[in-house]
């Protein structure tokens, strides 16, 4: 050990070593460890000789190191990384595959990797490429938009006409009509009876809904999908009743002028 110690010592007075750069913490370090083994010596020689070290400079220096030493091992452990990653790149002259710093963003990545005299050309030749494709005479491919009728070129009497053509054809479809045609026909009349499942089920439930509540004098709260379509159920009655004096336009048949006809 002593022959090596001396031979690195030999090294660093030489310059073999480079120690101006190093770390100071790592010096401080080192050298407390050094006069810690110093005072340790010492004091192992005392106690050999048969001396007594109760009241010796050494121990206290001991101790003292020894504390600060202590309070040094959490940073050291936090510089440790950074510690191995530099040893490593001054032994082997690069990172380690591994390293988690090999992944970090490289902002020079952004930048182009062409030099300005090849942008310059490449924006030229962009430019002559738009210009050729304006310039080729390409095929105008018009928006698609829903077709409607062009009526620019009718007159205003061909327009009455027109509309009133069609207000006897929905005149033809309302309900006035279709009720008088079956009413005057000869043909034997249709009746239809139709029965939905669905609706028997939903006025069963409501009735024994309606049963309980009254024989147990409670209010059942109703899920949110049966009241939808309570809700639905009733807006839709509330139209047909609104709706039942309205005969609809049948003017349209009577030569007269268009619109709604109700008796209230």
């Amino acid at each position: 050990v002593t022959s090596n110690v001396r031979e690195l010592i030999t090294k660093v007075k030489n310059g073999a070593f480079k120690t101006s750069e190093g770390l100071s913490f790592l010096d401080l370090r080192y050298h407390l460890l050094l006069f810690y083994l110093q005072d340790l010596t010492h004091l192992i020689s005392v106690k050999t000789e048969g001396g007594k070290i109760k009241d010796s400079d050494a121990l206290n220096r001991l101790v003292t190191i020894r504390t600060v030493l202590e309070k040094m091992r959490p940073l050291d452990h936090k510089l440790k990384y950074q510690i191995d990653k530099l040893v490593r790149t001054a032994v082997t002259g690069s990172l380690a595959e591994n390293d988690p710093l090999q992944l970090r963003p490289n902002p020079e990545n952004l930048l182009s990797k062409l030099s300005e005299s090849e942008e310059s050309e490449g924006e030229a030749e962009n430019k002559t490429e738009t210009k050729a494709a304006h310039s080729s005479g390409r095929k105008y491919v018009p928006p698609k938009i829903a077709p409607v009728h062009y009526d620019g070129d009718m007159t205003e009497a061909d327009k009455k006409k027109a509309q009133s053509e069609r207000q006897r054809r929905a005149a033809l479809r309302s309900s006035v009509i279709q009720e008088l045609r079956q009413q005057y026909s000869d043909a034997p009349e249709e009746i239809r009876d139709r029965r939905d499942f669905q609706s028997d089920r939903e006025s069963r439930e409501e009735l024994h809904r309606k049963n309980y509540e009254e024989s147990m004098m409670v209010r059942l709260n109703m899920p949110q999908h049966q009241k939808s379509v309570r809700k639905r159920s009733m807006m839709s009655m509330s139209g047909q009743l609104s709706g039942i004096t309205n005969f609809g336009d049948i003017t349209a048949l009577t030569g007269g002028e268009g619109g709604q006809v109700s008796w209230q």
